[in-house]
């Protein structure tokens, strides 16, 4: 008889969620499979907006890891990553003891904390990652609600996600007034075209969102935050959404990393150690260096799987190229929506309806 593999999935993020749903269907023959994720659930990123809105209820956007694996015939790990012995080939967990593998694939996502700011560990929430943000905004509504605290709102990062994440809160805090201020240090909205950017300022005036570009928050207090140019914006939330930083730990691993992510081959295998794989936002695409965004981690999936397929069996290895460009489709707080493609802009509630549908089918597969 065979012995069999060890195959162990780091992170719970959306290509491990839709290989876990295919091998439910389709297991590795002579291979045990465990996942390891700090909670039982994970949320899906596409229906986050949508939430803090108040068009879906949590429970909405959560992927059921411990229903998935159980379908897979998988074991679920409730602990948190924090390092990998290579040379062992164990993955290192925080408190608990190590796991062993033959294969390892990790999908931990990014963080957005900004802790070279002071006070921001203290005194702010990171949009990413994405559980943390939705408890802490689900219990600073409910004190907001009750009056414990005003309405203020600051946002550190004035990209597509600030933006975005702004006017879904304003539009939740519609009627109590709110005071929502979305602060970039460099240009607003500096990487989507023109057009659609003009829109965007536009909606972001509409939903009396205020923002404050070309200056940089140099501390976060209790009271809000203080900017490089002597002023100072008055906040009970203060969330951070600029840019996209990965997790501490992987530098510990001796794996090649670019700005700290780790660097893959076409095969989605980290490029100095082919028993690592490594997909979404976790992972930088040496041969084809694409933007952090959800469209790749989905269309990573199959390729991972069949990749990890051929790797037990001695097969030949499928090669991910990632499109050039993708929609990009912006929440703008109500059921509307924004998008854009190759620098042109629509927008409508009919493309709401349409990022719905997606999101819907793509949640229910999940819940077979």
């Amino acid at each position: 008889m065979t012995d069999m593999r060890d195959i162990v999935f780091v992170g719970g993020g959306h290509t491990h969620a839709l290989v876990l749903h295919e091998l439910a269907a389709r297991p590795l023959p002579g291979a045990r499979v465990t996942v390891i994720n700090p909670d039982p659930t994970a949320p899906y990123t596409g229906m986050l907006p949508g939430f803090i809105a108040g068009h879906y209820a949590r429970s909405e956007l959560e992927i059921d890891l411990a229903h998935l694996a159980a379908r897979a015939g998988a074991r679920l790990v409730i602990g948190r990553a924090g390092g990998l012995d290579r040379d062992a080939r164990e993955v290192q967990l925080r408190g608990q003891a190590p796991i062993r593998y033959d294969l390892v694939s990790i999908d931990i996502g990014i963080t957005s904390d900004l802790p070279q700011i002071p006070g921001y560990g203290a005194h702010a929430v990171s949009a990413k990652p994405l559980g943390t943000y939705a408890r802490a905004w689900e219990d600073w509504r409910v004190a907001q609600a009750t009056g414990r605290l005003a309405p203020q709102i600051a946002v550190i990062g004035g990209g597509v996600a600030g933006v975005e994440l702004a006017m879904a809160m304003a539009y939740r805090l519609r009627g109590s007034a709110p005071e929502i201020t979305v602060i970039e240090a460099a240009r607003l909205l500096p990487n989507i075209g023109t057009r659609a950017r003009q829109r965007l300022l536009a909606h972001l005036a509409a939903a009396g969102v205020r923002w404050r570009d070309q200056v940089q928050v140099v501390e976060v207090t209790p009271q809000g935050v203080r900017l490089s140019d002597g002023g100072g914006i008055a906040a009970s939330l203060v969330l951070g959404a600029a840019g996209s930083r990965p997790q501490d730990w992987l530098r510990g691993t001796g794996l090649e990393l670019i700005d700290g992510f780790i660097a893959v081959d076409p095969f989605l295998r980290a490029r100095n150690d082919p028993a690592v794989f490594a997909v979404g936002d976790c992972a930088h695409m040496v041969h084809a260096p694409r933007p952090k965004a959800g469209v790749y981690a989905v269309r990573q999936a199959p390729y991972l799987l069949a990749n990890l397929r051929a790797t037990l069996a001695a097969g030949g290895l499928r090669p991910y190229r990632p499109q050039r460009d993708y929609l990009k489709l912006v929440s703008l707080g109500g059921k509307s929506a924004l998008g854009e493609k190759w620098g042109v802009p629509l927008e409508g509630h009919w493309l709401w309806q349409i990022k719905n549908r997606i999101d819907a089918r793509f949640m229910r597969q999940f819940r077979a």
